[in-house]
Parts: structure tokens; C-alpha cells; sequence
């Protein structure tokens, strides 16, 4: 069964449709690491984070692409994104202990009425740098 489509009518440029604050863990890193198969040093190591000249252990950039995606997902409705793109800008540096936080914000960038989608744009920082430049999703609408 199709999930339903976000309402046309209802959107404006410019109105925020969905925001969420990710909280990002080592562990988080880890278990993101065990689903893809990506056990890249960088990601869990501090020692080999530094000695390749990042600043300590960085979230993989899929996992910040993926968790920016999930924001708009949940508010379009599973199978309602029909593009998505981005741009790696910074690195996400995840301490320990503590965490980092990602902080997404989705606004309407455009509208098409005849093919009745919606241009998100996505605002994804971290400690108030963005982290995902031109992050853009398009969204079928009803």
C-alpha cells in the first residue's frame, strides 16, 4: 500500500516542513559501520583520525547524508522522494564521551505545479557549521 503524498495546496517557498536535532554517538558510529560495511579507521579510531588529518573521529558522510534524507522521509512519506542530492562540506566530529549533534531543517525551495512536486531544501549543521551543502530533495506531492 503507497504511503500518502504530502498536499500540494497546502505548501508555500519558504514554509518549513519538517526539523530535527540527530544526536550522534561513537555507537551510533558503530552500528552504522556494522550495517554498511564501512570500517574505515576514521570512524572509531581518534589515533588514525589524527595521524590522516582530521581533527579526531568523524560520522561517515552516508550516515549524515542518510539521517538529513530520514527527516524529509518522515514527513513525505515512505517512496515520496523522487531526487536527492548534497554536498559533503565538513566533517561531522563525534567526541568521546558526549556526542555531536546534527541539527536538519527542511523548508519548500520550489514547487512545480504541473508536476506536482516540491523542491526541499535541507539546512545541516553542526556546532553551526553546515555539514551538507545544496542538500536538495524533491518530493512527490498529491
Amino acid at each position: 500500500m503507497a504511503t500518502p503524498r504530502p498536499s500540494f495546496s497546502g505548501l508555500s517557498i519558504g514554509g518549513e516542513v519538517a526539523t530535527r536535532d540527530v544526536r550522534v554517538t561513537r555507537d551510533s558510529l558503530v552500528r552504522y559501520a556494522g550495517a554498511s560495511g564501512d570500517f574505515n579507521p576514521i570512524h572509531y579510531n581518534d589515533t588514525f583520525a589524527v595521524s590522516v588529518g582530521l581533527p579526531g573521529v568523524i560520522a561517515h558522510g552516508m550516515f549524515t547524508m542518510g539521517q538529513a534524507a530520514s527527516v524529509v522521509e518522515e514527513w513525505a512519506g515512505a517512496g515520496n522522494i523522487v531526487d536527492y542530492q548534497v554536498r559533503f562540506t565538513r566533517p561531522v566530529e563525534v567526541p568521546t564521551p558526549g556526542e555531536a549533534v546534527i541539527r536538519v531543517v527542511a523548508t519548500v525551495g520550489a514547487l512545480d505545479a504541473e508536476a506536482k512536486t516540491a523542491r526541499v531544501d535541507l539546512t545541516v549543521e553542526c556546532d553551526g557549521q553546515k555539514v551538507l551543502g545544496k542538500a536538495q530533495a524533491v518530493v512527490a506531492c498529491a
